[in-house]
């Protein structure tokens, strides 16, 4: 049986062996990877079954299983991913940088892989493709740890993955690991690991980011809040609001707290109110939010600092735009924080005060994501700032270095 050490030194050879591989070998790589999946999509959706049915069976969260669930349409958009990220520009051996100094220096900052990079992620099948294509377009060796409520599919995905770069890529490229024990040995691997990006719920992230000592990229929540300013354009933020809660409410882009303008018109809000009502939401509000709709339930201070991932809503209604960022500064998790307005001196002020990997502004929450930003697909939406704030695609999976060039330049 391999060892994790040996599966860890086995990355790191890889990874050192992928610098003979040109892009259209990586290229060619990510298109059998698209091909691939539409043409096993059966045995793919057959695993897959037998993963929900053992998630319901289990009485999982309807969320869980909701990210767990692959069907043609899923099956088609991970194809397209490959297929996106093959046709991306190159960015492994880019020079972002040069210059030549007054000394005589030739300085360029060349784009390099960071290495072998864990990926250690719950419930989303889809996770083995995105990272797996990622990895290839960057230069990366990636191991891969997938949650055991989607062993089958996450094992049927890693082998398309594993034969489409057969006698292109070094083999030991994109691995697959199993086990509690194993994680928790591969994240102490510091002499082989570059980076971990644990990507799953709260207890799984803060398990990985105390145990490891390989570094950390993560996101810890995604408590995302939606402001509606009182100059916003009524029409638009409701169907901005609707969509951010509504779409696929068990992700870590889904709004999770609406902060209403006092000045809002009452037949407005509660005209928004009902139109997420009947959407299946249960609104959780403040006292002014009760006494416009008396239906709805009165919100406590754990539920403004929660992440529901689920058909449930906290609203407040605020007296000012300050009062609407005091409260995103005061729960919020650097995720994605929206703004509803037209005002540009509102929507700046918003922007200036509030930290978050991503500000939007009448948009949707739901449009943080590498696919939607232009990235391809994404490892994940980091919450840290080094080395990455937001979506990470391929670009955020590599570093720079220095490339210096003289003749015969000496210090003196």
């Amino acid at each position: 049986m391999t060892t994790m050490l040996e599966i860890a030194k086995q990355a790191k050879n890889a990874s050192r062996l992928f610098w003979q591989c040109d892009a259209k070998e990586r290229n060619q790589a990510l298109y059998l990877i698209s091909q691939k999946l539409q043409l096993r999509m059966k045995e793919i959706l057959a695993c897959n079954a037998e993963d929900t049915a053992q998630a319901r069976n289990l009485n999982l969260n309807p969320a869980l299983i909701d990210r767990l669930t692959l069907t043609p349409e899923r099956i088609l958009a991970m194809s397209q991913v490959a297929q996106a990220i093959a046709k991306q520009e190159e960015v492994v051996g880019r020079i972002e940088e040069e210059r030549t100094l007054p000394n005589g220096l030739r300085v360029q900052r060349q784009r390099i892989p960071l290495g072998v990079i864990a990926m250690i992620f719950e419930s989303r099948p889809n996770v083995v493709i995105d990272s797996s294509c990622l990895a290839i377009k960057s230069g990366n060796a990636m191991i891969l740890k997938g949650g055991k409520e989607a062993t089958r599919s996450n094992q049927i995905l890693t082998e398309i993955v594993q034969e489409s770069i057969k006698g292109l890529l070094p083999m030991s490229l994109i691995q697959m690991i199993e086990g509690q024990e194993a994680v928790m040995e591969l994240i102490t691997l510091a002499d082989y690991v570059d980076l971990v990006i644990p990507r799953g719920g709260e207890s799984l992230v803060r398990t990985i980011y105390a145990n490891s000592k390989v570094p950390v990229i993560a996101h810890f929540r995604g408590l995302c809040h939606i402001y509606v300013h009182a100059d916003a354009k009524l029409d638009l933020a409701q169907k901005i609001c609707v969509n951010a809660k509504v779409q696929r409410p068990g992700v870590c882009n889904a709004m999770e707290c609406l902060l209403l303008h006092q000045m809002l018109p009452a037949d407005y809000i509660k005209s928004l109110f009902q139109s997420l009502i009947q959407a299946g939401v249960e609104i959780r509000g403040c006292e002014k939010s009760k006494a416009l709709w008396p239906p709805i339930k009165l919100a406590t201070e754990q539920d403004y600092a929660t992440e529901y991932l689920d058909k449930i809503l906290s609203v407040k209604i605020v007296e000012s735009l300050e009062e609407a960022v005091a409260h995103i500064q005061k729960y919020g998790t650097k995720h994605t924080e929206g703004i509803c307005a037209t005002d540009p001196q509102a929507i700046a002020q918003f922007q200036q005060n509030v930290d978050a990997s991503c500000i939007m502004v009448n948009t949707s929450t739901r449009m943080n994501d590498g696919g939607e930003l232009g990235l391809g697909a994404e490892l994940g939406i980091s919450t840290s700032k080094l080395h990455a704030y937001g979506p990470m695609g391929a670009r955020e999976m590599t570093t720079t270095r220095f490339l210096v060039q003289s003749e015969g330049k000496i210090r003196l």
